[in-house]
């Protein structure tokens, strides 16, 4: 199938895409783990009583990759696949979701592929990201052609989605702050309409999973064994139940509430970006971890109106492709 236009947001802990199904804008998610791809083939051998995992394998770099929305979210010693630092655009992980977000669509051919970048390192990799991602991609039994690729800082999305989807919360004579609390990053803008003021927007480590790592030291110090990794208390915390481990139903919450002060740090470092929020009519929230950080945010700006977008995953990859459509009618080369 040919896309004129898909958009994805292989974020740190979802990769999310949209592209045009339809007059409908199609949207899909799975999570960001991507480990090698196991042999075993027992599912497939289970007389009609094991279910079979929605996974696909892409190759990436001579390795074969794991990918989709069934990935397996434990593994005997931890490596989930799961990649949490600075460059991870530059990792055969971010290669192998991106490549699973394309196959999922049915998507063979691009015209112009949108991708999301944190704010702090949008500079560093978008030349990095237009060069590896154009041309004829080669995932092993599949092969894609992008004609163009079109990086963007993430929380740009979310305010096109915004505008476009905000009613009259959205007021193109004023400005908006825009938060983006990732999977590991925190990112803001400062816009006026759709003007950008670089010298208040920004981002930094700091999102859902610094969150979820304090809580797996606090659940190893009281229980005395390490816990192997924190894809299983994202899942428990959002499904509000208990987590198994080795035999006990723990209860996340008094973690939770302890580990949470963390998220203090990360907007006193917004707050001194952004200064006062006297001409800001509302801060705009949204990413998968909004909902954690939105009380000290409310904190750090009382008097300014605080909304919560609806379907908050999805309001950046939405924005990309209003974007990149905008564009791609416009004929723009950039």
């Amino acid at each position: 199938m040919k896309a004129l236009v898909f958009a994805t947001d292989v974020g740190y802990g979802n990769t999310k895409s949209a592209f045009a199904r339809g007059a409908e804008i199609g949207l899909q998610m799975f999570p960001s783990l991507a480990p090698l791809a196991t042999n075993s083939t027992l599912s497939q051998h289970g007389g009609g009583y094991l279910k079979t995992r929605d996974v696909i394998t892409v190759t990436v770099e001579g390795s074969r990759y794991e990918v989709g929305p069934d990935v397996t979210i434990t593994t005997p010693y931890g490596d989930t696949g799961r990649t949490l630092s600075e460059d991870f655009v530059t990792t055969p992980n971010y290669t192998a979701l991106l490549a699973g977000s394309l196959q999922y669509a049915g998507v063979t051919e691009v015209d112009r592929l949108v991708l999301g970048l944190p704010v702090h390192t949008t500079p560093m990799y978008s030349e990095y990201l237009r060069d590896r991602y154009t041309g004829e991609l080669d995932f092993g039994d599949t092969r894609i052609v992008v004609r163009n690729v079109m990086p963007l800082p993430q929380p740009l999305g979310a305010l096109v989605s915004f505008s476009q989807y905000g009613g009259d919360q959205f007021d193109p004579g004023n400005s908006h702050l825009i938060v983006d609390v990732g999977y590991f990053t925190t990112d803001w803008v400062v816009a006026r309409g759709f003007t950008m003021d670089d010298s208040r927007s920004g981002g930094v480590p700091g999102g859902a999973a610094k969150i979820y790592q304090h809580m797996a030291a606090l659940i190893a110090k009281a229980e005395g064994v390490a816990v192997s990794g924190i894809e299983r208390i994202d899942e428990c915390l959002r499904e509000n139940l208990p987590m198994l481990f080795y035999g006990k139903d723990l209860d996340l919450r008094p973690y939770f509430e302890e580990a949470r002060s963390l998220c203090h740090a990360t907007v006193k470092e917004m707050q001194s970006r952004v200064g006062r929020a006297e001409d800001i009519r509302s801060i705009v929230l949204t990413g998968g971890g909004a909902a954690i950080y939105a009380p000290f945010i409310r904190t750090a700006f009382p008097r300014t109106t605080v909304h919560m977008m609806e379907s908050p995953c999805y309001a950046n990859v939405r924005g990309f492709y209003l974007i990149g459509s905008a564009h791609h009618a416009r004929g723009g080369k950039r």
